[in-house]
């Protein structure tokens, strides 16, 4: 048992990040799928895939006001949850990991709630809603991106800062670089996947700027070498925002989801989404850009006191 569940939290990501939901659901299930994939040599990219059909059909069963139907979509939608942890899991696993399979795992979860959020809207329509829920799914749609793009974005500043983990943080310009050089008739998936990727990282960009000034520093002044007293200092700080990371992601989204499914409050769902969702984000950026900041002066009052 406790050689069992070793094995499972090497597939983690990181302890410190991992949700309590993940921890004793999603990421056990996930492992057994791992496994099951790698004796049958799927690839992640593939059960990444197979992930996509059961989130899409998930938001088709959401369309129809039958308990019966909706708790099958709640189903299909908890398989492809636990598939979009296994791809990552059989990564880890394999040593298999690459820029394209990482944004694809992204696009999958996209995927999922168009289809969601189409049939959802449609549902509320023909329940003589008005049309007007197409322009709030749309705007939460746009939010949840946000969402999602900022706590995957400082999730990955943490690996780096307190875990030296780096191969997730890209360099835009050469993404760009590598996307124009790419053609949309000889590879038009990957720069299709690239194409959606600048966009994504755009999103970032445009909130999250004092903590690309403290990586870039230390890349520039420590050759990327995180000292023992920045890992120590960043983790005082930024451990407690995890939960805000975890808040804007899949899991709490989920139950809201399926509560709103069942209860047959198609509104509440969206306006959970613009307004709590987008109250948590907006709390979020901004201590997390003040925390990055007071890091920032940190380290730079930290090396120049070593240079004296």
């Amino acid at each position: 048992m406790w050689l069992n569940k070793l094995k499972i939290e090497s597939t983690y990501k990181s302890a410190d990040t991992e949700e309590f939901l993940d921890r004793i659901f999603y990421r056990k299930v996930g492992y057994g799928m791992a496994v099951a994939s790698k004796v049958i040599g799927l690839t992640p990219n593939a059960v990444t895939f197979i992930s996509i059909i059961f989130g899409v059909a998930a938001g088709h069963l959401f369309f129809y006001q039958n308990t019966t139907i909706n708790l099958i979509g709640v189903l299909l939608l908890i398989i492809a949850e636990a598939l979009d942890g296994a791809d990552g899991q059989l990564a880890r696993m394999t040593n298999t990991f690459s820029r394209y399979g990482r944004i694809f795992d992204g696009v999958a979860g996209n995927l999922w709630f168009i289809s969601i959020y189409l049939h959802m809207s449609a549902r509320f329509i023909i329940e003589s809603g008005t049309p007007f829920i197409l322009l709030l799914a749309l705007i939460s749609g746009i939010s949840h991106s946000f969402q999602s793009a900022m706590a995957d974005y400082y999730r990955i500043f943490y690996l780096y800062f307190t875990q030296s983990k780096n191969k997730d943080i890209d360099d835009l310009n050469e993404v760009k670089e590598t996307y124009s050089k790419l053609s949309w008739i000889k590879t038009p998936f990957r720069k299709f996947l690239l194409r959606v990727y600048i966009n994504y990282t755009h999103q970032q960009h445009l909130l999250a700027k004092h903590v690309r000034s403290l990586y870039k520093y230390v890349e520039d002044n420590f050759r990327g070498n995180v000292q023992s007293w920045l890992i120590e200092e960043y983790r005082k700080f930024n451990k407690p925002m995890i939960k805000y990371q975890n808040i804007l992601t899949t899991n709490t989204r989920m139950i809201v989801l399926f509560i709103a499914v069942f209860w047959g409050n198609i509104l509440h769902y969206f306006l959970f989404e613009l307004i709590v969702l987008n109250l948590v984000l907006i709390y979020f950026v901004i201590k997390e850009e003040k925390i990055h900041k007071y890091l920032f002066e940190f380290v730079k009052g930290k090396k120049e006191h070593l240079n004296d």
